[in-house]
């Protein structure tokens, strides 16, 4: 093996003889290895690369000096010469001007060159007008301000599977109660909505108690996985329950929260006295919409909020992405952005409103405070899901047929009676004529499948401006559904109302022995 390694020549010896021109003379480079006292290769040849890249930059930094300093004297020689049109032009301008202005080399020190000292003063001075320029062109952004968590403050009643649900309670206690109104909130809002602003002094002259609960998995109460309006229904019965709403107590619904007032006027009207609703929302899917209702509700919404309705009933889950960017980021944002619509002029000098900018953010906070964006995609779902019932389902009208021959005799020469069931007390609405959130056709629809549902027209309002910290709008509405205003009750009114029901009871007992003792 040593024997063929002495006998084969290196492959530099071999190039070194095949590039040898008449002995010692050689054509190009040697391609030999050059081997240095230390036993390091060079880098002459297959030597260390980054000595190469090294060598190759330095180059090219002195090729980019030269460029730079041939491109200075082109500039001195085209520009900067006697005979140059640019120094022909503005030299004798300049030098009178400079005339004008050497005063002014007074107050710069002895020391200092004026030339160099002016120089760099115009420099300066040029930078700073060019920040003022950008700064002032963009309108300034504004502070962030993040939300806070705040402690756990609302009453809590058990529901029978085991939730907990949370409520917030004003106006005049429950036996001196003549009116009970329990309010459902809308999207992104909670117990603390309520009536926004409304004084307990004119809860107490109608002798109103107000009861204002969370959304299951908003605010303080416990999720519900599977809720459907149904369920919510049923949530509304259980916590009048609890809290000793011995009669019929009143809905009030505002924006997406009627959702739920229509879903107690379905499922418990029995239980209702009636139905307060401002700026209602229907299902935009309704399927006894006509074309032109539907057109109507449709055409008013922006682009963005068409978009979330159309992901809420195809692809709700996709909703999460959206909600973790805005409300859920833990950064207060601007109400129209987040709810996706245009105010009118009313709604948006309401949301300059200091007072209103603190309500909305307070009750924006307690609203998120669980963290958890799966309720808001279930309620943001079932806005636009199959309800179960239709608005006009609330109050049907059926006619009477009898069976047998001498019935059908009677149907020919008299018409059939018509049996109404459902909710048959009084339907409230409010609805503003300037709202971008809630079209004004969605009551112009609802008025006509509830014909006798009392609607009232606002000119002049938005979606937020009537119901929202305005004192007369609230003395409107109590003076429209409970009359004249009477006060809480006394002891004696209640001592009457005892004995009226108990009276009753023995009515009923003694009609329910006399049919027992005739049968």
């Amino acid at each position: 093996m040593s024997e063929a390694e002495e006998s084969t020549p290196a492959w530099g010896q071999e190039f070194t003889g095949v590039l040898d021109v008449g002995g010692d003379t050689t054509i190009g480079l040697s391609y030999s290895s050059v081997v240095e006292d230390n036993g390091v290769v060079g880098a002459g040849d297959g030597g260390d690369w980054r000595v190469q890249v090294s060598e190759f930059a330095k180059g090219a930094a002195e090729m980019s000096m030269d460029f730079g300093k041939g491109l200075r004297d082109v500039l001195k020689q085209s520009f900067l010469m006697e005979d140059s049109l640019i120094v022909r032009k503005f030299k004798d301008p300049c030098e009178k001007l400079c005339e004008r202005l050497k005063f002014l080399n007074e107050y710069l020190p002895e020391d200092r060159d004026p030339v160099h000292s002016w120089t760099v003063i115009s420099s300066v001075w040029v930078f700073t007008l060019l920040v003022l320029l950008v700064n002032t062109s963009h309108t300034m952004a504004p502070m962030v301000k993040r939300m806070k968590l705040h402690p756990a403050s609302a009453s809590l009643i058990h529901l029978p599977d085991g939730r907990q649900l949370a409520y917030i309670e004003r106006g005049v206690s429950a036996n001196q109660a003549r009116h009970t109104i329990i309010i459902p909130h809308s999207f992104l809002s909670s117990r603390l909505a309520g009536i926004p602003g409304v004084k307990n002094s004119l809860l107490e002259e109608y002798g109103i108690r107000l009861l204002s609960y969370d959304l299951p998995g908003f605010g303080e109460s416990d999720p519900h996985p599977k809720r459907n309006l149904e369920s919510s229904a049923i949530d509304m019965l259980h916590l009048s329950n609890a809290v000793n709403v011995t009669g019929k107590f009143c809905v009030l619904g505002f924006s997406s929260g009627s959702m739920h007032a229509w879903a107690a006027l379905r499922f418990i009207p029995d239980k209702l006295e009636g139905a307060i609703m401002v700026a209602p929302m229907v299902n935009p899917y309704e399927r006894k919409l006509m074309k032109k209702e539907r057109r109507a509700i449709w055409e008013k919404w922006t682009v963005k909020r068409k978009m979330m309705y159309f992901l809420a009933r195809k692809f709700p889950k996709s909703l999460g992405f959206f909600y973790r960017r805005s409300f859920l980021s833990g950064i207060h944002g601007r109400m129209d952005k987040w709810l996706h619509f245009s105010p009118g002029t009313r709604d948006k000098l309401l949301m300059e409103n200091p007072d209103f900018e603190e309500f909305w953010q307070r009750d924006v906070e307690e609203s998120i405070r669980q963290g958890n964006v799966k309720p808001f995609i279930e309620e943001a779902a079932l806005q636009v899901s199959e309800w179960g019932f239709s608005i006009a389902d609330i109050k049907m009208k059926q006619k009477h047929r009898e069976r047998g021959f001498i019935s059908w005799l009677k149907s020919i020469y008299s018409p059939e009676e018509e049996k109404v069931s459902g909710f048959l007390g009084p339907i409230y609405i409010w609805q503003g004529a300037e709202d971008t959130v809630i079209s004004p056709s969605t009551c112009d629809f609802v008025h006509r499948v509830l014909p006798d549902a009392k609607l009232h027209k606002l000119p002049h309002d938005g979606h937020f401006s009537y119901l929202y910290l305005c004192d007369a709008c609230h003395q409107q509405i109590f003076a429209t559904v409970f009359g004249d205003p009477k006060g809480k009750l006394e002891t004696t009114d209640i001592e009457e109302e005892d004995s009226e029901a108990a009276y009753a009871d023995l009515q009923l007992v003694s009609e329910e022995e006399k049919a027992s003792s005739s049968a």
